[in-house]
């Protein structure tokens, strides 16, 4: 297991030294952005020898992003192996991050577990500080082992930096917001990174949900409300995103942390915050848009999961809203040529989905080609699940999206050492 893991971080070391030739401007240096701060001092550390001269394994061969085990790989063999001792009820457990508040690893928490094993749990607003947080997510990942077949738990939180960090107290540093993150160097915030993220190992949390890959035209940041009214992003082009973007994910793959990068196809140019408005429309964004460029250095860089916007793209597919849209699953499927993990953006509470039974909100997304359900609170979880269950007992096509969701998500916790092979 630990082999695995240290493949992956390997591998995005790699290919986050090379990414940046992916976005529009080729492999330029890092540009400045408007926010300014003092930055981690500049200097080459082992993060920057590595990703200069990653090497594959012993075996010789390429090391595969987290959600593409070769077939025949030990790691496939693992993974069919989980698979296959799971029951379909625990296999649409798999499919789902729950959030948890308050109850943590208590009886609330222990119950939804026994009913429905949801298999990731994201955590809320925490100012407990990393030695009581890991007391926690240690007796959340207990847990497992009646819940979830022995499958660990992604634990995850959101900590972008800035007005987004959700934990906070004793051993977790004040994380700049990603716009302040964006001037300074690649291995500067490379290095910072690995060590967010090794507050986040030491917490027991090993998924982030960041970075925020979003593209936001700097004439209208202050009225874009998801992203520039708070500094969620890198700077204003995709070059700036694309290049930072991948130089945190890398620092947190070194400390053994997976990233999410969002919110695909980007929330930059929109009004509302999906979060809490209905109905919000880009009517700009293209499949073929320069845009797209930074989440396009992110999939190349190795990344595992890319969260979807639950925003509607006029100019894409102007009739369903991204989480629940085939072509734009395709287009970040074989356009950009992503086999990792879909996650969507919450589809329990944001107003953005409420018109929507929980019961579709989770076909719908899972239909399209999404992987994994977030919902920031249990009950409409619960209600997804039992609706996902329901439908793949008396579907066999859907049963098939099913286990497919699963197996990717089993590939990714394979590579995370999560699974007891």
């Amino acid at each position: 297991m630990r082999r695995d893991r240290n493949g992956w971080r390997t591998y995005a070391a790699a290919c986050a030294a090379v990414a940046a030739c992916a976005v529009a401007a080729g492999c330029s240096s890092a540009s400045s952005s408007s926010g300014q701060a003092s930055q981690p001092a500049d200097n080459a550390g082992p993060l920057a020898s590595t990703a200069a001269s990653a090497q594959a394994p012993a075996s010789g061969g390429a090391v595969a992003p987290a959600g593409s085990a070769t077939t025949g790989s030990p790691a496939s063999a693992c993974v069919t192996q989980v698979l296959g001792g799971l029951s379909l009820a625990e296999q649409v457990g798999q499919l789902f991050l729950v959030g948890v508040d308050g109850d943590i690893a208590g009886p609330g928490l222990a119950a939804a577990e026994r009913a429905y094993h949801f298999g990731s749990l994201l955590l809320n607003k925490s100012g407990v500080g990393t030695a009581q947080l890991a007391a926690q997510t240690a007796a959340m990942q207990e847990l497992a082992a009646s819940g979830t077949g022995g499958v660990r738990f992604f634990i995850a939180a959101n900590q972008e930096g800035g007005q987004v960090q959700q934990l906070t107290g004793p051993g977790f540093a004040a994380i700049p917001s990603e716009l302040v993150q964006g001037g300074w160097s690649l291995s500067a915030l490379r290095a910072a990174a690995t060590d967010w993220g090794t507050e986040l190992r030491a917490a027991g949390v090993n998924l982030d949900l960041a970075p925020v890959m979003d593209v936001v035209p700097q004439a209208t940041a202050a009225t874009n409300a998801p992203i520039g009214q708070l500094d969620r992003e890198f700077g204003y082009d995709p070059v700036t995103n694309g290049e930072h973007g991948t130089a945190f994910i890398q620092g947190m793959a070194a400390a053994g942390v997976m990233s999410v990068a969002k919110h695909f196809p980007g929330l930059g140019r929109v009004t509302g915050n999906t979060d809490f408005t209905a109905g919000v429309v880009d009517s700009v964004t293209t499949a073929s848009d320069p845009a797209l460029n930074s989440f396009k250095a992110a999939v190349t860089a190795g990344v595992p999961m890319v969260m979807v916007a639950s925003a509607t793209y006029s100019r894409i597919d102007p009739t369903e809203l991204a989480a629940f849209s085939p072509t734009v699953m395709k287009l970040l499927r074989s356009q950009f040529g992503f086999t990792g993990v879909i996650v969507s953006d919450d589809l329990g509470e944001a107003i953005a989905v409420q018109s929507i039974s929980p019961a579709n909100r989770a076909a719908g997304f899972l239909s399209a080609g999404g992987d994994l359900i977030t919902s920031q609170t249990l009950q409409p979880a619960e209600q997804m699940a039992a609706a996902v269950l329901a439908k793949a007992e008396g579907d066999a096509a859907f049963r098939a999206t099913v286990t497919a969701a699963a197996r990717l998500v089993l590939t990714a916790k394979r590579a995370e050492g999560l699974l007891p092979c």
